[in-house]
């Protein structure tokens, strides 16, 4: 959910592009052999999951509970975190693994060899999805490459997204992936891939902020990697806010990210034939905590809408994702956890 320095703003996109606009920017500059979408039926199935950007810059609600990230990540509670979502009646979890700074809360070794230090010893990613599963959520995983006009410059000189040959750049990130899909399996179901403008200047936003010389960037090899361990696991590839550009015929389901209550879906598919999908943020528009001894934010909406605006998305079979305020030690916005409670009663 980055935003690169030459983008719009959400509340700009909102204002000049309109509610419709997810599809009119619709695009068919699609490439690549014949591919097989995955089954995308139980995320149809789903009414609404919960997101939260947890990352290495969120920050404590509270005056004393800020640690170094290796310590932050060993003292979450997986549980404790699964119980609040299940709680709130949702039926999915996108979890954040690496955002604007590429700090993975697991051990993978691919990320070791390009930048020692950004990884952990602990794998709260695999206690996360066992704790979402015994709890009947299923899990899907967000990730970001983390190149996005300097929000992380050491790692966009490590990873070679500023080298002129960008073929070890592209094989740093399929590494990545690959690992991360291979050692996970079906604990994983699905990833929704951020910042896909940063790779590719093709779409609505141009957000490249290297010379890619020519370089396309291979994404019919990226949602191989992204399937390495799970042939059934979900791809999305997010083209920016409230936009519609297909980089690849190779993904199964829309980033769809709306921010607010806009957007309403149609049909179940997109004109390009993706299970649709939406992604609104809930309280913080600021999707990540980032401010210090700050409460955690409460919702922006009336209930009567988002329960409305859930009841009608769900009439075509496509599920919302309602992004949560988290603050570093794990605590989700309460008042937003109540609202989802009351949504869940009122579309059942």
């Amino acid at each position: 959910m980055t935003r690169a320095a030459n983008m719009l703003t959400r509340r700009d996109v909102i204002r000049w592009i309109g509610a419709s606009a997810l599809f009119a920017a619709a695009s068919r500059h699609a490439h690549g052999s014949e591919y097989h979408q995955a089954d995308t039926s139980w995320l149809a199935d789903c009414r609404f999951g919960v997101s939260t950007h947890w990352t290495a810059l969120s920050q404590p609600a509270g005056m004393d509970d800020w640690l170094p990230f290796e310590e932050t990540v060993s003292q979450f509670n997986p549980s404790r975190y699964a119980d609040q979502i299940a709680g709130a009646g949702a039926q999915y979890v996108i979890f954040t693994s690496a955002h604007a700074k590429q700090m993975l809360p697991a051990p993978c070794a691919a990320i070791d060899r390009i930048a020692p230090g950004r990884t952990t010893k602990r794998d709260l990613i695999q206690e996360l999805a066992d704790a979402c599963h015994a709890r009947g959520l299923h899990f899907i995983l967000y990730y970001n490459h983390s190149c996005n006009h300097g929000d992380d410059p050491e790692w966009e000189h490590a990873v070679g997204y500023h080298a002129s040959d960008k073929s070890r750049f592209a094989g740093n990130l399929l590494a990545i992936v690959r690992e991360l899909g291979t050692h996970y399996g079906s604990k994983v179901e699905a990833w929704w891939f951020d910042s896909c403008p940063a790779l590719d200047p093709r779409g609505v936003y141009d957000a490249v902020s290297t010379d890619m010389h020519g370089f396309q960037f291979p994404w019919e090899e990226w949602t191989a990697a992204a399937k390495a361990g799970y042939e059934a696991r979900l791809v999305a590839l997010s083209s920016g806010m409230l936009t519609h550009f297909i980089y690849s015929t190779h993904q199964d389901y829309e980033g769809g990210e709306a921010n607010d209550l806009v957007a309403v879906p149609s049909s179940q598919f997109t004109p390009d034939h993706l299970q649709a999908h939406r992604w609104v943020c809930l309280d913080n528009p600021e999707w990540v905590h980032y401010r210090v001894m700050t409460p955690l934010a409460s919702p922006r909406f009336r209930l009567e809408s988002v329960a409305d605006y859930v009841s009608t998305c769900n009439k075509s079979r496509v599920p919302v994702t309602f992004n949560v305020d988290i603050d570093r030690t794990g605590m989700l916005s309460l008042g937003s956890l109540a609202l989802l409670r009351n949504v869940k009663n009122q579309v059942t």
